[in-house]
């Protein structure tokens, strides 16, 4: 869709410089979960994007100095080399070169980091792969001005996102945006995400995400894996019809306010998404017993109080708290007394829907 083979360099040009581009994670309401081809979802999803769950990602480039062909790639995260994450990067990227032909005559650094635990489900590879695509994307613009058009430019950082990261295609978009074909969102499209930001009542767009670390380790089975496994699952394909009638009912209470009815499909998504990974065969849980404890202990406050308070989980252990800014100052005492002990280390990120990606100068 975006191949430009016509995008190389001058043999005489000797371009420099760095690019750095902060992009959030982001928290699905509606559960993609099961893809086809390359990397297209079976299901329509949306997603709250994240304020302070994000990735930094400093891109510098320069002329490559080896003239052999390949991606010539320095990779720290954190500071530090990590060999496997370096072949990823060096992977996707030689898979995008018919998008990027440019990527062959340059040497190039990138430096990443997160504000949060890598791979404990907290959508690592959203806010990572969108952000690169973020400096992928800038960098093609400033070496042949080709993405002047701001739709044009978050449309092909999104499909490039995409390629790296399913999920990673809507942290492109602030506030809020969807992915996959639907009939609930006349322009959704599986190559990429669109924004639903303008659509939402008001009611949502400071809405609160508190992310709670039942763990911070590593999860047992990859999100990669999960996805594969959706193949032999007997409960795919009444899964897919559930997703795309539940995206129908949530577009609605998305532009109403309901916010209960909000809660509610949350919920189910989060438990469909975990009881699918037991179904899985092998099958395999990512839950932890204080996940389950921290769930327990939110439904008894919300009958006790009233208070809509709700949870979502992405493919991990850890809880999301949704609530809206008019309950804060009932709900955060109880989130710290009674749901921040149950966090490994108690530690836990408070976060709201945000404004989306930043670039940042140096």
């Amino acid at each position: 869709m975006f191949d430009n083979p016509a995008l190389l360099l001058d043999s005489s040009a000797t371009p420099s410089g760095k690019i750095h581009w902060k992009s959030p994670s982001n928290i699905a309401i509606i559960k993609y979960w099961g893809k086809y081809g390359v990397q297209y979802p079976r299901n329509p999803s949306i997603s709250f994007t994240l304020e302070n769950a994000f990735t930094e990602t400093v891109l510098t480039y320069e002329p490559k100095t080896d003239q052999g062909d390949g991606i010539s790639l320095e990779f720290t995260f954190h500071t530090e080399e990590n060999e496997p994450f370096r072949a990823k990067i060096v992977k996707f990227l030689e898979s995008i070169r018919p998008i990027f032909p440019f990527l062959n005559q340059l040497h190039l650094k990138i430096q990443s980091g997160n504000s949060f635990p890598h791979s404990a489900g907290i959508a690592s590879s959203a806010s990572s792969m969108s952000a690169l695509a973020l400096c992928l994307c800038t960098l093609e613009d400033e070496l042949f001005q080709t993405l002047q058009d701001d739709n044009l430019f978050d449309q092909k950082a999104s499909y490039v996102a995409r390629l790296g990261s399913g999920s990673a295609c809507r942290s492109i978009y602030a506030g809020m945006a969807a992915w996959g074909t639907t009939n609930a969102i006349s322009n959704a499209s599986n190559d990429f995400a669109v924004s639903f930001s303008e659509e939402m009542h008001d009611i949502y767009k400071d809405f609160h995400d508190d992310i709670l670390i039942a763990s911070k380790s590593e999860k047992s089975v990859s999100s990669r894996a999960g996805h594969a496994l959706m193949e032999g699952n007997a409960y795919a394909a009444p899964r897919y019809e559930q997703a795309e009638s539940r995206m129908k009912r949530l577009v609605e209470v998305l532009k109403n306010g309901d916010v209960e009815t909000f809660g509610e499909i949350a919920e189910n998504e989060a438990l469909t998404l975990h009881a699918l990974m037991m179904t899985s065969n092998p099958s395999y849980i990512l839950m932890r017993p204080n996940s389950l404890k921290m769930i327990e202990l939110i439904r008894q406050y919300r009958a006790d109080t009233k208070n809509p308070i709700y949870f979502t989980l992405d493919a991990g252990p850890n809880l999301h708290v949704l609530y809206p800014e008019t309950v804060i100052h009932e709900v955060l005492p109880f989130i710290e007394q009674k749901l921040v002990p149950l966090c490994e280390d108690e530690m836990w990120i408070s976060d709201w829907v945000g404004e989306g990606p930043e670039q940042l100068g140096e």
